[in-house]
């Protein structure tokens, strides 16, 4: 016969494996005698997430589990019940009923329960947020008023989007973005009236997106054509949180993704990563699966149907 003690060890690792399952990897330590923990996925199209409850808790992820993780996504954390706080990258929020967070996948970060508390976890694909915020700095970490127009709105389309369980692919799409839209305000940094340093990014920005099927396109042409020194360039797109040559490569995926979502041609997934400015369709093949979880084939099959 098991023990009181025996029984809380085994729900709790029973809870951290459903986390694992549904949200990657995760460390977790109980706080109390009375933890408590559930866990519930809710999968429409493109729309993936998790209710989660739980009391007396810590539930982390250091480096050595984002190693060991393949996410790169972010998390828009909807604190439903109770009360938590959270950490990442040096910033810390405490999260009230109603309100809501942005955590990136890519780096550690620290929850902790005391009370019995109620989150909803949706999972935002890294391209989309990236693609909303191309002008400015993400920012994770920081509460989102719950009693503010945004968060309220924001909360109603994600509880409507779990009583959807027939959208289509491009539906539940059409829906992650324009949660994110939503966000857009509170989790970037675009200045309302931009100095000379962001009207050079913009520029920059521009024209990448111009010469972006061009196989020549690349940091030294870049600056050169923008008028900077590489060094500047590439401290201009650190400051926004930015590598250039992995800017130019996810722009360039992106546009591979909105070929293969609109195109009825069968044309030959080598022929379209060329198109982009990819030489090798091996590689384009390695950087879009890194980047949308699925090959180039796999994904214009997801559209056929």
């Amino acid at each position: 016969m098991m023990t009181a003690s025996a029984l809380r060890a085994d729900r709790f690792d029973e809870w951290l494996e459903s986390i694992n399952q549904a949200c990657g990897r995760f460390c977790a330590k109980t706080l109390g005698p009375e933890f408590s923990g559930a866990v519930r996925e809710h999968k429409a199209g493109a729309i993936k997430l998790s209710f989660v409850d739980v009391a007396q808790a810590r539930l982390y992820r250091t480096g050595r589990e984002v190693e060991q993780s393949e996410s790169r996504h972010f998390f828009a954390v909807f604190q439903l019940q109770g009360q938590a706080a959270m950490e990442q990258d040096g910033k810390r929020a405490a999260l009230g009923p109603g309100d809501i967070t942005l955590i990136d996948a890519t780096l550690p970060s620290d929850f902790t329960y005391s009370d019995n508390s109620r989150q909803l976890s949706l999972i935002l694909p890294r391209h989309v947020v990236e693609h909303s915020q191309r002008f400015s700095t993400i920012r994770c970490a920081q509460r989102i008023d719950g009693r503010s127009p945004i968060a309220m709105l924001t909360h109603r389309l994600v509880v409507e989007a779990t009583h959807q369980d027939t959208l289509s692919l491009q539906e539940s799409e059409a829906t992650l973005e324009a949660i994110v839209s939503l966000l857009r305000p509170v989790i970037g940094n675009a200045e309302a009236d931009p100095d000379v340093h962001e009207r050079l990014f913009r520029k920059t920005i521009a024209f990448i997106d111009e010469h972006i099927r061009s196989e020549e396109l690349c940091p030294e042409l870049l600056a050169r054509e923008v008028g900077v020194s590489v060094r500047g360039l590439y401290r201009m797109f650190s400051k926004k949180g930015l590598v250039v040559a992995q800017y130019i490569k996810n722009r360039r995926l992106d546009f591979c993704a909105e070929s293969l979502r609109h195109s009825a041609e069968q044309q030959k997934l080598s022929a379209l990563g060329y198109s982009w400015g990819f030489s090798d369709a091996s590689y384009f093949s390695t950087a879009f699966k890194a980047r949308f979880g699925v090959s180039p084939g796999e994904y214009r099959k997801r559209y056929q149907h």
